[in-house]
Parts: structure tokens; sequence; C-alpha cells
């Protein structure tokens, strides 16, 4: 399975100006698996700005259609931090072309020094620590999480970054945080399991049908940052083009024939993994696990994969508590 944190674009990497406009659109919307969706709720606008001074100011660049981002959205709102959001074009990426880094989402933190922060991750990782542990200043947390070179299975060179689940704490705060190392070895899994698994089978399902990849696009390009006629090239001609590439992305990752089956097998397993005597994986609150899970699953809202997983799985209870608290 190959690791996506983040949301890239094949803009600027030739091929025609058509052809770069649906493979921009397709990879703002997923990760190295393909597309994704977008939680059919709107952002709330968190405006740095109320942050009191000297405290942790936050700049999210996105976009909304990625799972990734959804990810870390979900971290920062449920912790009350209040944030920025500058939606990205995925076709020019101008909002970005200050980082060498070309994906989202890229989270610009300044916590008295200004400081870049790069895959999902990381950076909910690196922001956890920070607000438990105020011994380190947040450059230095980030310098525990170096980037380094790999090769997907398909050949492609990417960047990976070490130690991405753990939160870089002490003994004494470790144990407040983790009672009992098993608490920490389940969370750390199953964060891995949602990027490595879980996102993967969101494209597959929401473009399963040429109805349900028109559907999909209709709503992406409604909530992305698209030109007009940018929009209506990537509704019709990127719904067709992502309806055969989902069948590419069901052979690679060796899903079932009806790929509904996989996407119920896996959230099913991810609400046994709860269990029946706990509200949250972290117990009475979510932890980074439950947050992830979420985040990746809420792209689907309003559309009709996410209708069917709501029927024919177990995890409404459990994701409606997610919704709960995070609105809290």
């Amino acid at each position: 399975r190959a690791p996506g944190r983040a949301c890239g674009t094949a803009a600027g990497r030739g091929g025609s100006g058509g052809g770069r406009l649906v493979l921009g659109a397709a990879f703002a919307l997923g990760g190295s698996a393909g597309l994704c969706l977008a939680a059919r709720q709107r952002l709330r606008e968190h405006s740095a700005a109320e942050l009191p001074t000297g405290s942790l100011q936050l700049t999210l660049y996105q976009y909304k259609t990625c799972p990734f981002c959804s990810k870390v959205r979900a971290f920062l709102d449920y912790h009350g931090l209040p944030y920025e959001i500058v939606e990205v074009n995925p076709i020019m990426r101008k909002e970005i072309k200050f980082s060498s880094y070309r994906k989202v989402p890229i989270l610009l933190a300044n916590a008295g020094s200004p400081l870049q922060l790069n895959d999902s991750s990381v950076i909910i990782s690196a922001i956890k620590t920070y607000l438990i542990s105020r011994r380190n200043s947040l450059e230095e947390i980030v310098s525990f999480y170096p980037a380094v070179k790999t090769v997907t299975e398909q050949g492609k060179e990417v960047l990976e970054y070490e130690n991405k689940y753990w939160l870089m704490l002490d003994e004494k705060e470790t144990k407040r945080v983790y009672p009992v190392k098993e608490v920490r070895v389940e969370e750390m899994k199953w964060r891995k399991w949602a990027d490595d698994w879980l996102v993967h089978l969101i494209s597959p399902n929401v473009y399963r049908t040429p109805k349900e990849a028109l559907a999909s696009f209709d709503y992406i390009v409604r909530e992305g940052k698209f030109g007009t006629l940018e929009g209506l090239f990537a509704k019709y001609v990127g719904a067709l083009a992502m309806f055969f590439v989902s069948k590419r992305l069901k052979k690679r990752h060796q899903l079932r024939d009806d790929v509904r089956e996989d996407l119920y097998e896996a959230v099913n397993e991810w609400v046994k993994a709860v269990g029946k005597n706990r509200l949250f994986m972290g117990g009475n609150q979510p932890n980074l696990a439950d947050l992830a899970v979420y985040g990746v699953l809420r792209v689907m809202e309003g559309l009709e994969a996410f209708d069917d997983m709501m029927v024919h799985t177990n995890i409404q209870p459990w994701y409606q508590r997610m919704e709960e608290v995070i609105q809290k």
C-alpha cells in the first residue's frame, strides 16, 4: 500500500492544459491513491488574530476536499485552536508558491517565530506534543520528525517523515497521556491504518459509478477553488476520467468487485476495535486515532457512499458522538 499523508497535484508536470486540470482537480481531493471528497458541512473560519498575544498562531493551507486536510481540521477544532484557512487552487497553487513542499496540508505556525509544518500526521503529532509539553520550542519538536526520501512500490520517490505517529513526551508526560503502554500502541496503530488503508477506500467508492462520479465532482467544484471554466471542465471531464481511474485504484489495492464491501468491512473493523465499552478509542474523549478516522470518513458526507456506509455498518453511533464532541 502506497503511503499517503498529503494531497498533491499534477499541475506543472507537463502534458496538456486539460490533462493538468483534470489531474490537478483529482490530486486536490486525495492523496497518493487518487481523489477524495470533502465534508458537506461548511468550514468554520478561524482567525489567528483572535489568539492572545504570544500564543500559537496558525494558518492552514488546504484543499477543502483533501482527507488529510480534513484530519488536521478535526484535530484543531477538537482542541479549540483558532486558525486561519487559505484555500489553495489545485491547478496553479499560487497560494503555496512560497513553499518548496508542493502538497497540502501545510500549517504555518507562529509560537514566537514562524515555522512551516508539512504532512498531516506530523502536523498533528507536533502540535499535540507542543500542547502537552512546553519544555521544548515548537521548532525543536518539529526537528524530531525528520524528512527522508523513500521509494514506493510503484518506484516513485517520495518524502516520508520519521516518528510521525509518536508524541515526543518525557516519561511523566507519557504516563499521564498513556497510562498503559497498550493505549499508545493502539492509537499509533489505528492512526497509521487510517492513512495507509482507510483513505484508499474513498476514491473507489465515491467514483464507483458514472452517476456517483458526476455527483462527486459537482460537489468538488462547488466547494473547491476553481475558476468558472476550470470548474466546468473539471466537473464533466474529471468525473468521467475518475470513474476509470477508480477502477485502476480498485485493482491496485486489491479491492473486491463491489468496493462497498471493503468500505463496510474496514468501518466495522474500526467499530469493533473501539468496542462496546468505550465511547471512543480514547475512552470518554477522542484520541488522535478517533480524530484521524473521523477526518477521513467525513469527506464523503452528502454522497451516496456515505449514506450507504451509515445504513450498512455500525459506525453511526460513534460518528455522531464525534460530531457532537468536536462541535463542543
